[in-house]
């Protein structure tokens, strides 16, 4: 009896140590998870400040300064005098779009100073005549990545489908997708970045880093023409072709242009347009009306001369080298370098400017005026192309703002 009684006894204490053992066990396992959870939370919470910390030290750091709904405009520090920059061989380069050659500081850092005197010359303009009162912020063809910390204003017929490209990547779209789709680009990306609406533009303004490219204005406008206009392929614009033959043709023409207007009846349908004062199509709306970079500072001022190499040091300084290098197709690649080689460029804007004299080519340039100045785009070279006329000094020209600035004059010097 006292046998049984003793292994009772022993039975019991071994359930209990056994409970005992799986209660501290277990309560070990819940503190570790617990812990490596902190730790884990604690770590993403510190990842993400240092970014915004980042982001904000560089806002302050670039000397661009925003408009902010509260204040208005703010006055802008006196602009340094800067010297000239020289890039030998950087601007004719192959960069890692399709790798030669490592990318290095000393390259980086040539760039950006080329960039900065960009940025300098277009507030120089800016506040010499006062364009940022004239022109309020247009937060409409804007794309905001706050995941990627990007503002991007795409200025059509600026190489905007590359960058179109790039931003269906951020957001999230398959590379292999996007090469396959029949979907237009902007519809896409649209669909991840909606259109801003200003608060959300401004506020973003000074975290993230802010960007478009500009094109010569006139370069921009031929290129807009062919593609919608000359061959009247584009359904959406076949309507408008109409108009404008309606409106301007004044004579019966044979061949391929019978249903489509020449390149002179576009002109002067643009011409018509800005006197009327009605908007302009985006493919050919002015970059300072369109993107407004004299009240929206841009940290980065690209051009498509300088494609490859400016979108490169934007990827660069977004850190977003693993997402977007070497992404491009290379029919893509083989046409943003064609563009910014100029040399079929050259002879199509010598082509189609044939087609107007130095009348209409005036009142088209008080059009595009403030694109050239702002951007540090020279006009004078277009007076070679136009139909000869009785024109003295054509070359020594100035344009001169009226007292509306929005209406500008050709003077002579």
């Amino acid at each position: 009896m006292e046998y049984k009684q003793q292994n009772s006894v022993l039975s019991i204490t071994m359930h209990i140590r056994i409970w005992y053992d799986r209660h501290i066990q277990g309560s070990i396992k819940l503190i570790i998870f617990l812990l490596v959870a902190i730790f884990y939370v604690t770590f993403l919470c510190r990842e993400s400040q240092t970014a915004y910390e980042l982001n904000k030290v560089k806002a302050e750091s670039s000397g661009v300064v925003h408009l902010q709904p509260q204040t208005g405009i703010k006055s802008k520090p006196p602009i340094p005098e800067l010297d000239s920059v020289e890039l030998p061989g950087i601007n004719n380069v192959i960069t890692t779009f399709n790798p030669v050659y490592e990318y290095s500081e000393e390259i980086h850092a040539a760039v950006e100073k080329e960039l900065k005197q960009r940025n300098l010359h277009l507030r120089e303009v800016c506040e010499r005549y006062q364009l940022q009162f004239v022109y309020p912020p247009n937060p409409r063809e804007f794309f905001i990545s706050h995941g990627h910390s990007l503002i991007w204003c795409n200025v059509f017929k600026a190489a905007s489908s590359t960058w179109l490209y790039y931003f269906n990547i951020l957001g999230g779209y398959n590379v292999k997708y996007l090469q396959q789709i029949v979907y237009q680009p902007l519809e896409l990306a649209r669909k991840r970045f909606p259109r801003p609406e200003l608060p959300e533009l401004l506020e973003s303004l000074p975290y993230l880093l802010s960007f478009l490219f500009v094109r010569d204005p006139f370069e921009r406008i031929v290129s807009g023409y062919r593609n919608k206009l000359e061959d009247c392929k584009n359904n959406y614009y076949k309507s408008l072709a109409k108009r404008i033959i309606k409106r301007f043709r004044k004579h019966p023409i044979a061949g391929r242009t019978k249903k489509c207007p020449t390149f002179q009846e576009f002109v002067q349908f643009l011409i018509e347009q800005h006197k009327q004062g009605k908007p302009f199509d985006e493919h050919w709306a002015p970059i300072y009306s369109f993107c407004t970079p004299c009240s929206i500072e841009f940290n980065i001022i690209g051009k498509l001369e300088t494609f490859a190499r400016d979108s490169e040091f934007i990827i660069r300084e977004a850190g977003l080298e693993y997402l977007l290098l070497d992404k491009l197709p290379k029919n893509k690649l083989s046409r943003i370098g064609n563009l910014a080689k100029g040399g079929k460029t050259n002879i199509l804007m010598k082509i189609y400017l044939s087609e107007i004299n130095r009348t209409t080519f005036d009142q088209l340039l008080n059009i595009y005026r403030w694109d050239f100045e702002l951007f540090d785009y020279d006009f004078k070279k277009y007076y070679d192309y136009i139909i000869p006329a009785v024109v003295e000094d054509a070359k020594n020209v100035t344009l001169k703002p009226t007292m509306d600035v929005k209406n500008y004059t050709v003077t002579k010097m």
